[in-house]
């Protein structure tokens, strides 16, 4: 027999909740001011075609502030979806298993994503 104190003794916070608060935080920002500027710069190009959109990529201005972009975007879907699945699954298999895929799907869509803008910002400009 415990008493109640005992019981809930060691089932508090992990010291880490405020830190994942913080850094979605922070990413969120960063992923705004990068959408931003993603917006105003295909606001600025004369159209958006294929040609003039592939020929933006390869300019060092924007390959990298789009690879920010990506990298800012999947990393708030993995925290934001990991609070998901925290709060809500609460048998420790199925968290494990849906953590386990939203890290997997996460590191792949934004690798793919990454790997597409590369291609295309070193690949032999058209003439």
């Amino acid at each position: 027999m415990e008493t109640p104190l005992g019981q809930v003794r060691g089932l508090g916070s992990a010291k880490q909740g405020g830190h994942h608060w913080w850094i979605e935080r922070l990413v969120s920002v960063a992923t705004l001011v990068l959408f931003v500027w993603l917006a105003v710069s295909l606001w600025r190009l004369p159209d958006l075609g294929y040609a003039t959109i592939n020929e933006w990529l390869h300019g060092t201005l924007a390959a990298v502030p789009m690879l920010l972009l990506i990298v800012a975007t999947f990393w708030h879907l993995k925290m934001g979806l990991q609070v998901v699945i925290e709060d809500y699954v609460h048998e420790e298999g199925d968290r494990f298993f849906w953590l386990l895929v939203i890290n997997f799907a996460s590191i792949f869509g934004g690798a793919l994503a990454a790997f597409a803008v590369l291609k295309i910002a070193f690949s032999v400009a058209a003439a």
